[in-house]
């Protein structure tokens, strides 16, 4: 079965009936492409990036770059090409 790209309806439609959502939070590219595999319906490029990516104590005191995040959520983006990110 071929994995299709869940649109915010479909997420709405799955919330509305209580169906479960495989989420995950990554960086990668290599990771996205795993979870692209795994069939995860969503994947978070989140400002955590700092502290898991680049040993930040807090993302409070030290946030990421647009830049930055800009970089890993294209990483990301290229790794996963049908999977819906945030």
């Amino acid at each position: 079965m071929e994995k299709r790209k869940l649109t915010v309806e479909d997420f709405q439609k799955m919330k509305k009936i209580n169906e479960p959502v495989a989420a995950v939070v990554l960086y990668e590219n290599w990771m996205a492409r795993q979870a692209e595999k795994a069939k995860i319906d969503w994947i978070l490029v989140g400002d955590s990036v700092n502290m898991a990516i680049y040993g930040e104590k807090s993302t409070a005191t030290n946030p990421p770059t647009m830049d930055c995040m800009l970089k890993h959520a294209d990483a990301v983006r290229r790794g996963a090409p049908d999977t819906f990110i945030i």
